[in-house]
């Protein structure tokens, strides 16, 4: 017994192991600051030294790939510490959402550069080399940030890095120094020098200078014929040329700190920053079993949550082409998507109130709003964090949102497909590419990885015209999903446990698969069969799905989830009671609105930050009263038209007292 608590005891402490050593960056082992919603801020502001910080998202394929060369680049530069720091903010870790929005962070992964000594909060520069980020090129940008820091907001351990003018170096030999001082000889462009003075900046006993080879006749006086070259001052006066097998900055850097007397300073350890009132989690998740011939309705829900609450989030504003695609978006999802009646009902809800809306422009707090059922609204409801099944991967960055992104595409083509009638009076009933269409423009504006979506809209641009059935439709997503498998297979950003292979693999499908002359085909017609099925209403499970608070809505939802196993789900009822119901849901917010129009005038002359204010303010008045659904305008309502109400029987009453006694007064006949 006691052998089997041992195990079970070692067992755990693995996990918990295993689950720390499985983020993308790990705290205290790699060579750069892991920086969180806490402490970011912290760190930042009136820091001694610059910070240059990748926010990224570890559901990001592409910044799972880079990873190992920001790992490098910081290794590569860490006695720079003192000068500039590398760092990395997790923008897919729900603790962090709110903080890369105020950052603004749209894209993955994006790099800011901090300047030290920032007073106030700032969302730092942006990285200026375009999609070039090999890591000399990087290193290279860091150092042209340092040097466009002002002489006042310069790190204090951060030298001169500009070269020091011709007419000053012939003083360098004159002066009697108790340390070494190397002089780096290169082109104007030449960053060799200034990486060496960087390297440098740990070390005593030692001074490193650079200067350009614009002096010729006093180069060949030192006996320099190439550059870049080092020349060495030594303590006892004594100089010469330093001759080393390549002219490298790793060569240079590596002689110079080898020197007799060179050695590193012994400064205070830079602060860490730290989590703040926090302990590092040691939760471990359960593995979910799962079958992997369903669609897992955790999935879909998880995936509609962080496209909505996370992903759409990071753009505050949205307007022009952005808009549009959202507003699309929406109507095609409400009318297609298979979900339990309290989601189609929030989306219908959604799709309704932004129809409504004469506006050019949308805050898209205004729609959190809404998504997050601030106005309390019966009936409405989607989960609030991400619970992956068929999408889990074995580690936290992997699969995730991006596999149920695409479950989620591949199931509104196969509904588009099955349903043609439920986009009726949308507009896009005629449009065969209508989901594929959308899934474009959604990439384009939305998705948070940059380099995913050039690749997407390559492959849209190739052949995404001449899909011209529904059916043609569904095989083409199906035929792009494997040329991505194909592309990503062996990439850093694979799950070991779950390969990208071309799907559907013959254990799900075997007449899927043929062969002709000996080589490997697919069956299109029986392919079409099975995605048909596999994203269908039937073969959907409502396994591991978050429960409702609300006991109504939880009837609903179970209503529901019998229901659409048994049959598919019609768009809508009686379409004027419909209408009417959905009119009543959304009075409150159209008033916001309506209110908003009226006393800003046209949308296109309307400040950014008044339009903000306003929909808050207003937003902030509808919240529930004791539970019932009444806001506090209603309330209010009720107490004037009470006292109103109280008034009026208290006139009535003396007004028929006072003329009864005029009555009595009038008729009265004494006795005699």
């Amino acid at each position: 017994m006691a052998a089997a608590r041992l195990a079970l005891a070692l067992l755990l402490l693995l996990a918990v192991a295993l689950a720390r050593a499985a983020r993308l960056y790990r705290p205290g082992e790699d060579p750069l600051a892991v920086l969180e919603a806490g402490t970011v801020r912290r760190a930042l502001l009136n820091a001694s030294a610059a910070w240059v910080v990748q926010f990224y998202s570890s559901s990001c394929g592409h910044c799972i790939g880079f990873a190992p060369t920001w790992r490098a680049l910081a290794g590569d530069v860490r006695d720079w510490e003192p000068a500039i720091r590398i760092g990395v903010l997790d923008c897919g870790e729900e603790d962090n959402y709110e903080t890369c929005k105020e950052y603004g962070i749209y894209y993955y992964p994006t790099f800011r550069y901090f300047k030290a000594f920032t007073k106030q909060f700032t969302t730092g520069e942006n990285y200026k080399a375009g999609s070039d980020r090999e890591l000399q090129t990087v290193r290279q940008m860091m150092i042209d940030f340092l040097q466009n820091h002002s002489q006042d907001s310069r790190p204090p351990a951060c030298p001169p890095l500009d070269p020091v003018p011709s007419h000053d170096i012939a003083t360098l030999f004159d002066k009697n120094n108790h340390h070494y001082t190397a002089i780096v000889f290169e082109s104007n462009s030449s960053y060799v020098g200034r990486e060496v003075i960087l390297d440098l900046i740990q070390y005593e006993n030692i001074v490193v200078k650079r200067a350009l080879n614009s002096d010729k006749a006093f180069l060949e006086k030192l006996g320099i014929t190439s550059i870049p070259s080092c020349y060495l001052i030594y303590p006892n006066g004594s100089h010469g040329l330093i001759n080393i097998l390549k002219p490298l900055r790793s060569f240079f850097s590596s002689y110079l700190k080898s020197l007799p007397g060179v050695r590193r300073k012994l400064l205070s350890q830079l602060p860490i920053p730290i989590k703040q009132n926090k302990e590092e989690s040691t939760e471990i998740k359960q593995w979910k079993e799962f079958d992997k011939s369903k669609l897992y309705m955790a999935d879909l829900e998880s995936g509609l949550h962080y496209l909505l609450r996370v992903e759409l989030a990071t753009h505050k504003m949205l307007e022009g082409a952005e808009l549009k695609t959202f507003k699309d978006f929406v109507t095609v999802i409400a009318k297609l998507f298979p979900g339990r009646q309290p989601v189609v009902k929030l989306l219908e809800t959604l799709q309704e109130w932004l129809v409504s809306l004469p506006l050019d422009k949308i805050p898209y707090d205004a729609i959190l709003d809404l998504v997050n059922n601030k106005m309390r609204i019966s009936g409405i409801f989607l989960t609030n964090h991400v619970q992956w099944v068929g999408c889990q991967g074995s580690r936290p960055e992997l699969r995730g949102y991006t596999c149920s992104l695409w479950k989620l595409f591949h199931t509104l083509t196969v509904q588009a497909a099955v349903r043609p009638k439920a986009l009726i009076n949308t507009g896009f009933e005629d449009n065969p590419q209508v989901v594929l269409q959308m899934m474009r423009r959604y990439i384009q504006h939305f998705f948070g990885c940059k380099a995913c979506a050039q690749h997407f809209e390559e492959m849209a641009k190739e052949s995404m015209d001449s899909v011209k059935t529904l059916d043609k439709a569904v095989l083409w997503l199906w035929e792009k999903h494997n040329v991505v498998n194909n592309r990503l297979a062996g990439d850093l950003s694979e799950d070991p446990k779950f390969p990208k292979v071309q799907w559907p693999t013959p254990d799900l499908c075997p007449a899927c698969h043929e062969e002709i002359k000996g080589l490997h085909s697919w069956n299109e017609a029986q392919v079409l069969q099975f995605l048909k099925h596999h994203y269908n209403n039937e073969n959907i499970l409502y396994k591991y799905i978050e429960g409702q608070t609300d006991s109504s809505e939880a009837e609903l939802g179970d209503v529901k989830e019998k229901k659409e196993k048994s049959s598919p789900r019609k768009p809508s009822g009686n379409k004027e009671n419909n209408n009417l119901e959905q009119q009543n849901m959304l009075d409150p917010k159209s008033k916001v609105l309506d209110r908003l129009i009226a006393n800003d005038g046209p949308v296109k002359e309307r400040n950014k930050n008044a339009v903000e204010s306003v929909i808050r303010k207003e937003t902030k008045q509808f919240v529930s009263f004791l539970g019932i659904g009444f806001s506090n305008i209603d309330m209010s309502l009720c107490v004037v038209l009470y006292v109103a109400s109280s008034l009026f029987l208290m006139i009535m009453y003396f007004f028929f007292r006072m003329r009864s006694r005029r009555w009595k007064m009038k008729y009265y006949r004494p006795f005699v």
